[in-house]
């Protein structure tokens, strides 16, 4: 028998993962994601905790899925920033105040049910607390402004700038929190090379 296709949200939905070298309108769907919510440094422990609880989530409902004859690529991580303040300036905010959602999103078909039994297992296997702690999102961001950011994290502020302008020409409002898709592994790829789709919610501005 031959094997299921692999589903790949990626190749499915190519309009929303567009990565233009210069902002461009984009009309998300809702999507489902698996989340896990915290505040503090990016890159500092509980960060990573958080980030290895969804990892672990993610890889045990697709092998689950994957045995039933419903496979899929895991996704990317992607991340949902915000401060405490209104506002999309993170420049001036200190990083251990940094609010984020981290999010790998899932096909539709996924159900809360797998990710219970994915936490009931993770748990047996003796994984941290923060397996509880992740939750099956609907997201509905609507049309966004997007933009391929190359570079370090920080000089994303500029990248930003570009895509709030044309925001504005457009007779839009960015909306917080602002989304991060990784398309690379900041522990294999240096700085300068890292690739990531900036994305911002945008509604008329009042």
């Amino acid at each position: 028998m031959p094997a299921a296709k692999k589903l790949d949200l990626y190749k499915e939905l190519k309009a929303e993962y567009v990565t233009p070298k210069k902002p461009v309108l984009v009309k998300t769907k809702p999507a489902k994601y698996l989340t896990i919510t915290g505040k503090g440094k990016p890159g500092g422990e509980l960060f990573q905790k958080h980030i290895g609880a969804l990892y672990g989530a993610a890889f045990t409902i697709k092998m689950t899925r994957k045995f039933a004859g419903q496979d899929y690529k895991v996704c990317h991580l992607e991340g949902l920033w915000w401060g405490d303040k209104e506002g999309l300036d993170f420049s001036a905010i200190p990083l251990d105040q940094y609010n984020w959602k981290l999010i790998i999103r899932v096909p539709d078909f996924i159900q809360k049910k797998d990710l219970d039994s994915a936490v009931r297992a993770l748990k047996e296997k003796g994984k941290g607390p923060e397996v509880a702690e992740v939750k099956l999102e609907k997201i509905n961001e609507g049309l966004c402004v997007q933009m391929l950011h190359v570079g370090p994290y920080p000089d994303e502020v500029k990248t930003i700038a570009q895509m709030m302008n044309l925001a504005q020409e457009k007779g839009l409002a960015c909306q917080v929190p602002h989304h991060e898709i990784y398309l690379s592994d900041p522990r294999r790829v240096a700085p300068a090379r890292l690739r990531t789709i900036l994305r911002l919610s945008v509604k008329p501005n009042a």
